[in-house]
């Protein structure tokens, strides 16, 4: 069994899928599966992942007879996740060849549940931001106000997850998750290092500012069970605190 599940959603990514795949492959620590999960109901694309990957034992792909969403679809592959900890990558995303190596050992040498990493945001080729966590130790009272966790850098051990981790946000469900966890009194434990680069690409949802806002209240006012004033509160608060880290 592997020590770690890589769990890597698909949908209309080729342009970079590759890179991704290949950054995970090349990590220093080699005790990890992938599993893809095919999220789009054209299968162009899927013949090409298909043909530069299915020769590799470490990838699994499974295929999703609809387009489910990015978190729903990570759901699915937690569930065939054989490994003991649960590692989530975007498909345009890049890790850096220590990521695993180091993020794992940082758990396992300190007893740690929930981990996440500091990144780098590309914005453009000349452009990139630094995101690093101010606090070391994020409860969900930090998180609440301000998340600085980066789906793409973040290792859970799995027997803390529960069956539906993320919600059917098209963003901000990966939020969702990570108040889900410190809400059950399990603290995101950050490794000051810059491990992973988060790609900005003009096709993503996460990119969209508008989206982020409208499910940013929905992550207040619907999850978080805030009333109306208050979840606009929270989330102008959010946006705020976003718009900052891009300057």
């Amino acid at each position: 069994m592997p020590i770690v599940s890589v769990i890597l959603p698909y949908y209309k990514k080729i342009n970079y899928i590759n890179k991704t795949i290949n950054s995970v492959l090349n990590q220093t620590f080699q005790d990890f599966e992938i599993l893809l999960i095919y999220d789009d109901i054209e299968l162009n694309d899927l013949l090409i992942i298909e043909k530069n990957f299915k020769n590799n034992p470490k990838i699994k792909i499974i295929v999703n007879g609809e387009n489910l969403g990015a978190g729903i679809s990570r759901n699915k592959g937690i569930k065939f996740a054989k490994g003991e900890i649960i590692a989530f990558i975007d498909a345009d995303d890049l890790w850096l060849p220590d990521k695993l190596a180091k993020q794992t050992s940082f758990m396992k040498e300190n007893n740690l549940q929930f981990t996440f990493c500091d990144y780098e945001k590309k914005i453009s080729d000349r452009r990139t931001i630094e995101v690093k966590s101010i606090k070391k130790i994020l409860s969900y009272e930090n998180l609440i106000s301000s998340c600085d966790i980066g789906l793409s850098t973040v290792q859970i051990n799995k027997n803390i997850i529960p069956d539906e981790l993320f919600p059917p946000l098209k963003t901000k469900e990966d939020y969702v998750a990570w108040l889900r966890l410190t809400k059950n009194k399990i603290l995101a434990n950050n490794f000051s290092e810059n491990l992973v680069i988060w790609n900005k690409t003009k096709k993503s949802l996460s990119s969209s500012f508008f989206q982020k806002i409208s499910d940013a209240f929905r992550v207040y006012n619907k999850y978080e069970k805030l009333n109306y004033i208050k979840s606009i509160f929270c989330t102008l608060r959010l946006g705020i605190k976003s718009l900052k880290r891009k300057f």
